[in-house]
């Protein structure tokens, strides 16, 4: 299995910003640009379903919780999306959110959140998610998906085992 790259770079509050995502559905909130989701489908606060043990789980390394645990402020988590496009038919979205909606996943581990909807989590389970620092980027990544046949050579897209 290969390694899918999603790149996220940094604003000077050291707040995730994803060039690709922004297009022009961005927000600024809290003096922080975050990618606002496709479609904007109204939002509830719902509780989630606990996660069964096993595949259908996200899985998240410590430097991802402790990336998490920097940037994150109060009620705020990593929302992790799955979406049509790319080289190679799907991409992987990362964004702050606040909101949780009833299909909602939330993943804890340490304190930090990743929260992921029930359509895109049969795109990532048993996938992990890293937080990686390199002297040219920083980004949050999805390692390991079992559910990815292959990976572009642009690192954000994959397409899916059938």
């Amino acid at each position: 299995m290969g390694v899918v790259r999603f790149e996220l770079s940094l604003s000077r509050w050291g707040v995730a910003r994803c060039p690709s995502a922004l297009g022009s559905s961005s927000s600024l909130a809290r003096g922080r640009l975050l990618a606002a989701p496709a479609g904007w489908r109204a939002h509830r606060e719902a509780s989630s379903s606990s996660p069964e043990a096993g595949e259908g789980q996200i899985h998240l390394t410590d430097s991802c919780v402790q990336r998490l645990l920097e940037i994150t402020q109060g009620s705020e988590f990593l929302r992790l999306e799955v979406e049509g496009g790319g080289c190679s038919g799907f991409q992987y979205k990362f964004s702050l959110d606040t909101i949780i909606n009833p299909d909602d996943r939330v993943f804890e581990q340490g304190g930090a959140r990743v929260v992921v909807d029930s359509d895109s989590l049969a795109f990532v389970k048993g996938a992990q998610v890293d937080f990686s620092q390199e002297l040219i980027r920083s980004s949050f990544q999805v390692l390991n998906n079992p559910q990815a046949q292959t990976g572009c050579s642009c690192g954000s897209s994959f397409s899916v085992k059938l």
